[in-house]
C-alpha cells in the first residue's frame, strides 16, 4: 500500500490525488494527478442529455456504468459510492449535480466552497 496510513478525519491532500486512483474511474486523472480537461468535457458530453452543464441522477448512473471494466467489483463499487455520496450532498434543488461542482471536486475545492457556503447561511 502506498501513501500515508488511514486517518479518522478522512484528509484529503490533492497533491497526492493520484494515489487515490481506482479501477472503474472516470479517467479524468491522468497517472500524476493532473486534470484531463478533455476526458472532464467528455463526461458532459456524452452523458448530460437534460443540460450540457448537469447530470440527473439517471445520466450519472449511466456515466458510472459506462465506466465499468469487466471483472472490476472492487472499483465499482468505490466508483458508484463516491458518485452518489458527491450527488447526495450537492445536487441542486432541481435534483442536478452540477458541472461546476463536479469541477471542483477534481481540482480540490469542493470542500472549501462547502464551508463557505454554509458560513454564509449562519450570517
Amino acid at each position: 500500500m502506498q501513501g500515508k496510513p488511514f486517518s479518522l478525519h478522512f484528509p484529503i491532500e490533492v497533491k497526492n490525488i493520484q494515489l487515490a486512483k481506482h479501477g472503474s474511474d472516470s479517467g479524468v486523472y491522468d497517472k500524476e494527478g493532473r486534470i484531463v480537461p478533455s476526458k472532464f468535457e467528455g463526461i458532459f458530453a456524452k452523458h448530460a442529455q437534460s443540460n450540457s452543464n448537469a447530470l440527473t441522477s439517471k445520466e450519472l448512473n449511466t456515466f458510472i456504468k459506462s465506466n465499468r471494466e469487466p471483472k472490476d467489483y472492487g472499483g465499482w463499487v468505490n466508483s458508484y459510492v463516491d458518485w452518489k455520496i458527491l450527488y447526495m450532498l450537492c445536487k441542486d434543488k432541481n435534483g442536478m449535480l452540477q458541472k461546476d461542482t463536479i469541477r471542483a471536486v477534481y481540482d480540490g475545492s469542493l470542500f472549501e466552497k462547502m464551508a463557505k457556503e454554509k458560513a454564509s447561511k449562519k450570517q
